[in-house]
């Protein structure tokens, strides 16, 4: 008999994209970079020492040879990604400007907005300790929803923990919509990473503390509510930790909340206490902020331990 491939420590799920960054505000220069927030997390994970994989759908066209190209290069698993010749691979341009960062997409009727329950790889899901989604995963199409939502599903049924991030965009669906299903997949979730600004709009609560209660109430049973440049506060339904956040040179915190969530589950899949992955998560986020682009500034072990030292 072959041999059995090694159990994925974190599979993620969702729509990856080609970024163009604009480096200097209000000037025509972009640089070309790889989004999509799921395929952040999951290489953030894969850097932070975890065996990751990806499950989407891909455009048959350049842009997706070149994210088959960047998966292979960070050591992720995409075997099961399908390539969809009569669909294009996501597209979105990054500005920036005196109220931060804000975002452009070409991404009507992607290749991954047309994953359905039937595509997904429930044998790879199966294997995986932690199978991570988000809202965009969700908000893309209803067929990609009801496809997280089966992936979701069959983790459980395997025994592996299901990871949530609200990363609300209502620019995709309605909020009512938003909502239902965005609570829906928290509710499922074991550990869940609702953004303060996500969830004041989801849940018309303003406290953070309020807001932790209410995404246990949803059902989730971790909670790590992001708060930018503040931090977090970590909660696992009995204990409850704020985490503040570390002062860095910051120039673009695209994918920062994506590097959060991967770097905190690669800990996760490591052994790491709830506590123990939030602080290490808290710090690779802040590094990510450092650099241009979602992929190009997600940290390595080596400058998260050192941040974590400074204190």
């Amino acid at each position: 008999m072959p041999p059995t491939a090694p159990r994925l420590d974190v599979l993620a799920l969702g729509e990856p994209m080609i970024e163009f960054n604009q480096t200097t505000p209000g000037r025509p220069e972009f640089l070309q970079g790889f989004g999509g927030d799921t395929s952040n997390a999951a290489i953030a994970a894969a850097r932070s020492g975890a065996r990751a994989g990806y499950w989407t759908r891909l455009g048959g066209d350049a842009f997706g040879g070149m994210l088959r190209a960047l998966w292979a290069a960070e050591g992720l698993d995409a075997s099961a990604v399908a390539t969809d010749p009569s669909a294009h691979t996501g597209v979105y341009f990054v500005t920036h400007g005196p109220d931060g960062h804000a975002f452009s997409y070409l991404r009507a009727g992607s290749a991954a907005s047309r994953m359905r329950p039937a595509d997904v790889p429930l044998e790879l899901v199966r294997s995986a300790r932690i199978v991570q989604a988000s809202g965009i995963s969700l908000a893309i199409s209803a067929s990609a929803c009801d496809a997280v939502l089966h992936a979701f599903d069959a983790a459980h049924a395997a025994g592996a923990t299901v990871a949530f991030d609200s990363n609300l965009r209502l620019k995709l669906w309605p909020l009512a919509r938003a909502r239902a299903m965005i609570g829906a997949a928290a509710g499922m979730s074991d550990v869940f990473f609702p953004s303060i600004d996500d969830v004041k709009v989801l849940s018309g609560l303003d406290d953070p503390d309020a807001i932790v209660d209410w995404s246990h109430r949803l059902g989730a049973r971790a909670v790590l509510l992001k708060l930018g440049a503040g931090g977090l506060v970590a909660s696992d339904g009995t204990r409850r930790e704020r985490i503040a956040g570390h002062r860095v040179d910051t120039v673009d915190a695209t994918g920062a909340g994506d590097c959060f969530c991967g770097a905190c589950l690669a800990r996760l899949a490591a052994g790491d206490t709830l506590w123990d992955a939030a602080r290490y998560a808290n710090a690779a986020a802040a590094l990510s902020t450092t650099g241009y682009g979602a992929v190009a500034p997600l940290p390595r072990p080596d400058a998260v331990r050192a941040l974590l030292q400074r204190g």
